[in-house]
């Protein structure tokens, strides 16, 4: 057969032989970065037999394919690293997993057993061990009958399960290095001796199948790389991470905690208060200039309403319910079916069209307690919710909008990073093809429109419509899935929302969803975690500390709160008895931007001493000049 090599060379082949073998022979240089092959459209293992070359060109860890075989191949690693140490374990599924605390895990069944920090050291050793063997991994083609039985001798009943799940026509594969095996469709590395370079990085709890009900496993998690370099520069990140986590944060800075009283469901303190009430004014007056109207709905409603609004059928599985004389409500998970209620109040015609309604809305979803993370995973969160309501031909418009309007308040929190996904209809998911398919492709023009690249997320949509999904970047180059565009044409049809069109008929208006901080308690986490805590100065709930030296100075205090409080400035006056050197120690804890220092030296020139958090100087102000000063030195900074 004829092949085309990766430096434009067709060759012609005969008999069996390895994509392996081949580069070794015509390009052995490419070897040593090679993950896996490419031919055509197909991803293979380097240790495949060529059945039907095409074009072949080499997998390097530097594509998103050579990644997920790179990090795939590692779980197995650690898989077989706990099937030596703990034989009586048993295997489930070992994905890749690229956020969070690894870029792999692998959920294992050990009930007499409960993995701690030490026991992470001792796999280790032993995937260094295996590496060391340099085993060749090796693909194999199982009958479906034989692979059950085989695993279910082998004590692997998790694994037997899901063999017994897979379609009988469906091909079934294992993976073989050494005396292990695995399930797997693949593919992977040529052999153990490239995975030099790992950590097992976390652990955690997780119910088989994600159901309370089934047996509890236990979760390792871990990261991999070709070099030690790039190991060596993520745990740098790693470490960086826990300093920078928003949970510490929240307790250090007296921003918000939470209490078994109402497991998932913050308590803002009053400076978190204050933080939250300075992103929701800032949405709020970013939605007023574009043509918003603002509403507020319900938090409980009938259960009849999500019924008809399809989210029963759909997400009841996250939803609370409550009995009110002998009938049922339910806590809104989202605020969408209560704008369509305000929109029937009254009969809209196309000069009324686009309506674009906000709503900071507080919803609550039931998640299992084993998820649950500080501010980042909740049970109860504000959205920044929209929904504009439109004719198809005022869609495209309203979306390029929303597009924009979403890119620009990401730069203004410093997020100048993003990528942009179109998730796609899901298995469960109402409507048509035909609108699925003509939503789906509305989003896609829009971006193509604005030239922003995006990739698809197939079966990501939600259960109502196809979206836009934003994953902007922070300064540690993690990705967080933020803001979303839903484009909508079965809710509007369920509800039998209409306006009367220039043609005097009756017409269905299409929904668009819109969230671009999505829930706020995350937003906040995220940047909390962007900035480790230093907060620019117009997101600060404090701006400036006042030190006093003694209690001379304390009307002096009052006098400067009460001027930068005139410029709407956030103060708080330090008046304990205490030396300076310690508050201002304190005052570096607390991550406040300004400290205004005075004494009697100050109060006597009618100045103040003045000191930036990023610096170790201290300048002399006139108080006259005092406001001037902070809103011009604010002006500097990106």
């Amino acid at each position: 057969m004829k092949v085309t090599l990766p430096d434009k060379r067709e060759i012609e082949i005969f008999g069996n032989k390895t994509y392996h073998e081949l580069l070794t022979e015509y390009n052995p240089g490419l070897l040593k970065h090679t993950i896996a092959i490419k031919d055509g459209d197909n991803i293979y293992d380097l240790s495949r037999n060529i059945t039907e070359a095409k074009t072949i060109s080499p997998i390097t860890f530097d594509s998103k394919e050579g990644k997920e075989v790179f990090w795939h191949s590692t779980a197995h690693l650690l898989a077989q690293a706990v099937k030596r140490l703990y034989p009586e374990s048993q295997l489930t599924f070992g994905p890749v997993a690229d956020h969070g605390p690894g870029f792999f895990y692998y959920d294992i069944f050990l009930p007499e057993k409960t993995f701690s920090d030490n026991d992470l050291l001792n796999i280790e050793k032993e995937m260094n061990n295996i590496r060391e063997e340099a085993l060749p991994i090796s693909r194999h083609v199982i009958n479906r009958t034989e692979a059950i039985e085989q695993f279910k001798i082998m004590g692997e009943h998790f694994k037997a399960q899901i063999i017994s799940e897979i379609p009988e026509a469906s091909e079934i594969t294992i993976y073989k290095q050494g005396d292990f095996q695995d399930l797997c469709r693949g593919p992977h590395v040529y052999n153990t001796a490239q995975l030099g370079n790992f950590k097992l990085t976390a652990l955690s709890g997780a119910y088989w199948k994600g159901d309370a009900s089934n047996p509890m496993l236990q979760r390792i998690y871990g990261v991999s790389f070709p070099t030690e370099k790039e190991l060596k520069a993520y745990l740098f990140k790693i470490e960086e991470a826990k300093n920078r986590d928003h949970r510490k944060l929240g307790k250090e800075l007296d921003l918000f905690s939470f209490h078994e009283e109402a497991p998932g469901m913050p308590f803002y303190h009053p400076k978190g208060t204050q933080l939250f009430n300075i992103l929701q004014s800032y949405i709020r007056k970013e939605c007023e200039k574009r043509g918003y109207d603002e509403l507020k709905t319900p938090t409980v409603l009938s259960e009849v309403l999500w019924q008809k609004s399809g989210h029963y059928d759909n997400f009841s599985h996250n939803m609370y319910f409550t009995n009110v004389e002998e009938k049922s409500y339910a806590i809104k998970p989202m605020n969408c079916p209560g704008s369509t209620l305000v929109y029937k109040e009254s009969m809209k015609s196309y000069r009324d069209l686009p309506l674009r309604l906000a709503e900071l809305g507080l919803v609550h979803r039931h998640e299992l307690s084993g998820v649950l993370h500080g501010l980042f995973r909740v049970r109860a969160f504000t959205q920044d919710d929209a929904h504009i309501f439109c004719t198809v031909d005022q869609l495209a418009i309203e979306i390029e909008a929303a597009i924009q309007f979403t890119i620009d308040v990401y730069k203004k929190f410093g997020f100048e990073k993003y990528k942009l996904f179109i998730a796609t209809r899901p298995q469960k998911s109402m409507g048509s093809d035909e609108i699925w398919n003509r939503a789906t492709q509305t989003l896609a023009q829009s971006l193509e429109k604005l030239g922003l690249d995006y990739a698809l997320k197939e079966g990501e949509g939600a259960f109502y419509g196809p979206k836009i999904e934003f994953n902007i970047e922070d300064c540690l180059e993690r990705n967080w899935q933020l803001g979303t565009i839903q484009v909508d044409f079965s809710m509007p049809e369920r509800f039998e929302l209409e306006y009367t069109g220039s043609d005097g008929n009756k017409h269905r208006p299409v929904m668009i969803h819109r969230a671009i901080l999505g829930s706020l308690e995350r937003f906040m986490g995220i940047l909390l975690e962007h900035y480790a805590g230093k907060l620019p100065f117009w997101l600060s709930p404090v701006q400036i500390s006042i030190l006093t030296l003694g209690e001379g100075v304390i009307n002096y205090a009052e006098e400067i709160k009460g001027l930068l409080k005139n410029a709407d400035m956030r103060i708080i006056i330090d008046n304990k008895n205490e030396k300076i050197g310690y508050k201002i120690r304190e005052w570096n804890q607390t991550k406040v931007n300004y400290a205004v220092v005075i004494g009697e030296k100050e109060k006597t020139n009618r100045t103040i001493s003045l000191r930036k958090r990023s610096s170790k100087d201290t300048i002399e102000v006139p108080i006259a000049d005092l406001v001037s000063y902070l809103i011009n030195d604010e002006k500097k900074l990106p």
